[in-house]
């Protein structure tokens, strides 16, 4: 299965004061997706977007696809209100307690898709009883929390593995991959496997270099 390659730019790396405009440079860079990072504060150290964003975003950018990544300890308690804002696909980690699968089914009977995601010291065989239920599988090629961080290279495995078992299994998810990607190292997560591609402090900075290294590599 080949998937078409999408950037979703992270407004975790863009203007706080200025979403909007931040947002509107991802539309006019011709993207359709925009990745928004939740974060509770617990299960990792910093706070950011709720609910709340999401909706106006969605009612600002009617056509971009919102995907909302869950960083939190209890995400099947927020998954609704997510879904109410806007909130196109919704990715939980494997981390934390809580009924994970049930979850994930959740998320498609509210009209939703879906993603599962996974921490840098996680192993990756930890989420493939979930891959036939999913949309999505997130690899975080940094520890979640804060943007701005170093590519860890332990996610090229992961990604591999990833594009490997969705072969053997005939299944369709899309591989994203979030955490210091750069116009320098793109290329070998593409190779790797992933066709989602998180960009934050990047994108802001230095979009034109890192769009057309992701296009190169993508062919």
């Amino acid at each position: 299965m080949v998937n078409k390659l999408e950037i979703a730019p992270s407004i975790l790396g863009g203007d706080h004061t200025a979403l909007a405009e931040s947002v509107a440079k991802i539309e006019a860079a011709g993207l359709s997706w925009v990745h928004v990072d939740v974060m509770d504060g617990h299960f990792v150290p910093n706070l950011s977007f709720g609910p709340g964003v999401v909706k106006s975003l969605r009612g600002k950018f009617p056509k971009l696809f919102l995907d909302t990544h869950l960083m939190l300890d209890n995400p099947h308690e927020y998954i609704e209100a997510f879904a109410k804002a806007g909130a196109d696909l919704i990715s939980i980690h494997v981390e934390p307690d809580y009924p994970v699968g049930p979850t994930l089914g959740e998320i498609h009977l509210l009209g939703k898709r879906n993603g599962i995601v996974l921490n840098p010291k996680t192993p990756v065989d930890t989420v493939v009883e979930f891959l036939p239920q999913v949309d999505l599988v997130l690899v975080m090629s940094v520890q979640p929390g804060f943007g701005g961080q170093s590519f860890n290279p332990v996610a090229l495995d992961k990604l591999r593995y990833l594009r490997r078992v969705r072969e053997d299994m005939k299944l369709s998810f899309r591989i994203e991959v979030d955490g210091g990607i750069t116009a320098a190292n793109v290329a070998s997560v593409i190779e790797s496997g992933a066709d989602t591609i998180v960009a934050g402090t990047e994108f802001f900075k230095n979009a034109s270099n890192l769009l057309s290294a992701a296009n190169a590599a993508a062919g």
